[in-house]
């Protein structure tokens, strides 16, 4: 019954999507740039639309020879792919004996390193970028980095445990070297803690912090202000109010929105020539005070967006929220048995029978974290600066909630819908705000990889030693190990394969105009005592089987190995998909 189910849910998806295809003609326009310019809800480059698919490799400064970078965007290019997002920092408190870093952030002072070891690694990224064809998104700062000096408590789909630093945790993650994991390279909370401060969002409100980040960011951008090869500068990836550093107490989604403004408009008086982004989630706050609010009489939608959507977005409310959720849970529910649909049950999950809510449940249920503020971010009021040029949004199911689960779902379908939810809400407010969104990192953690998944505020792999009593709220695959039928942390290859389509068939449907992929894998790289691509350690941090070439960092999403020609495929036709619109 349950496989019966899934079909006639993802007919139901792709029904609604075909219903919303964008027009097949290339939009043309006069004033031409090698630069990426927008023109309503869309890119341009050279005076044609700009639609992309891309991918994560934050990991590629941490390379150890310039050969490897070359390599690496090869094998990119090779798929069609324009843009890699990577990392535009490295902060280090003390000058390591090996490996990149970009700026030392210690005791009240900074210092910025232009060495080889430094920033002319990412003037390599840049050269080679341009080559290939490739356009390089580069993130300035990090919402997160834990440190062993915080106290911090990590919650993954309801399991929570302490969670400490490498450098004081003697097991299996001790040795993950320094720039293995994406929350290494350093962040705000370094800013913070070396200048003495207590709360991590002081980062975004204390005059001195930002002049010392702002210092920085005019280092980065006027250093690539004239090179076609940046797609863009993006402020931070997933600020917010928390961090590994607690947030204070009166810590607000305007404080965040503020920052961006002030920072985005720093940058522009130094770089006319490139776009900027926020990097944020998409975390919504429906009843927040607007800094920057959406003009009443909204700017005309562009010929792409009427085409390709049978009616205008509407301003998103908590009231709209709830209502589409409860006539989607309905259509779900007609898909049930009629004997189910009678007797009022729903369907079997995790061994017992769950029963569809009524709708005043459902209202109850408000309209969840991802829409309510409590994560002290406003992306549709930081859309609303000036100079933001697009918006962004994140989607990792594994560690974020984007909505209640709806009960006639299974675990993996309620992971599959509610991502296609946030992804076509995210296009929505592209049209109101007659901007650009794009897709800044999306993934789900596979039973292969959970041993090497580490929370993006920790640096611990919670289920590298033990999995067989974690459950997943994104699988929906018993461990035949287990004796009460428990579920294995992580969804299945081929569960990834069907989530990872959706939701980019979702996105190029919805008028989302670039997608990128989390994160890239590479093999063959030159291995380097205690850099991210050390000659002893592989993914999982045991001993590797070779000494002279290694793999890219894996935080749990890389795509190395099982299934990696899958994936690889998957995004080859969607680039072909976006390059024929």
């Amino acid at each position: 019954m349950q496989l019966s189910l899934t079909k006639a849910l993802t007919l139901l998806v792709c029904t609604l999507l075909s219903s919303a295809t964008v027009p097949t003609k290339t939009v043309k326009r006069a004033d031409s740039s090698q630069f990426v310019t927008t023109q309503g809800s869309n890119f341009f480059v050279n005076g044609s639309q700009f639609p992309f698919i891309g991918t994560n490799a934050y990991w590629l400064q941490a390379l150890n020879e310039e050969q490897d970078i070359i390599n690496t965007f090869s094998n990119i290019s090779a798929l069609g792919i324009k843009v890699v997002r990577t990392w535009a920092f490295n902060d280090v408190t003390e000058i390591p004996e090996t490996g990149t870093w970009f700026q030392l952030i210690a005791n009240g002072t900074t210092s910025i390193n232009n060495g080889t070891n430094g920033l002319q690694k990412l003037d390599m990224i840049i050269k080679h970028a341009e080559s290939f064809g490739i356009y390089v998104l580069l993130t300035l700062t990090n919402n997160w980095s834990p440190s062993a000096t915080d106290n911090l408590t990590a919650s993954i789909d309801g399991l929570k445990s302490s969670v400490q630093s490498r450098a004081v945790v003697d097991t299996f993650n001790s040795s993950r070297p320094r720039n293995f994991l994406s929350n290494d390279y350093g962040g705000m909370d370094v800013y913070v803690r070396q200048f003495g401060l207590k709360t991590h969002d002081e980062f975004y409100t204390n005059q001195t912090l930002l002049n010392v980040f702002m210092n920085y960011t005019t280092q980065i951008v006027t250093r690539y202000v004239d090179s076609p090869a940046v797609f863009a500068w993006e402020l931070a990836n997933d600020a917010r109010c928390n961090s590994s550093v607690a947030a204070s107490p009166g810590c607000v989604a305007q404080n965040i929105t503020q920052w961006h403004s002030t920072v985005a408009q720093h940058i522009k008086t130094l770089d006319p020539n490139h776009l900027v982004s926020s990097g944020t989630q998409g975390f919504l706050c429906t009843g927040c005070q607007k800094l920057f609010p959406r003009p009443t009489s909204p700017a005309q939608p562009s010929a792409r967006a009427v085409a390709g959507r049978r009616s205008v977005a509407k301003p998103l409310t908590k009231e709209r929220i709830i209502r589409e959720r409860n006539e989607q849970w309905k259509k779900t529910r007609a898909l049930l048995p009629k004997s189910q649909q009678e007797s009022g049950e729903g369907i079997r999950v995790r061994g017992r029978w769950i029963s569809t809510p009524t709708k005043r449940q459902s209202d109850s249920q408000g309209v969840g974290s991802a829409f309510d503020g409590s994560q002290g971010v406003d992306s549709e009021d930081i859309l609303g600066i000036p100079e933001i040029g697009f918006g962004s949004f994140q989607l990792f199911p594994d560690q974020n909630s984007y909505g209640p689960d709806d009960p006639s779902l299974s675990a993996f379908n309620n992971t599959l819908q509610t991502g296609i939810n946030w992804i076509t809400t995210q296009g929505q407010i592209a049209q109101l705000f007659d901007k650009p969104v794009s897709l800044l990192g999306f993934g789900l953690v596979t039973q292969t990889n959970a041993p090497d998944f580490v929370p993006f505020n920790s640096t611990v792999a919670p289920f590298a030693s033990d999995t067989s009593t974690a459950v997943s709220k994104a699988s929906s695959t018993s461990s035949a190990s287990s004796a009460n039928s428990t579920q294995t942390f992580g969804v299945t290859d081929s569960e990834q394969d069907t989530a990872y389509s959706s939701w980019l068939n979702a996105g190029i449907s919805s008028g989302v105009s670039g997608l990128i992929q989390y994160q890239w894998s590479q093999g063959n790289l030159t291995t380097q005592p205690d850099t991210a691509i050390s000659p002893n350690n592989d993914t999982t941090g045991e001993s590797s089987n070779s000494d002279t070439t290694g793999e890219s960092p894996n935080d749990g999403y890389s795509i190395q190995g099982v299934g990696e020609d899958t994936v690889q495929s998957i995004l080859q036709n969607a680039v072909q998909s976006v390059s024929s619109t």
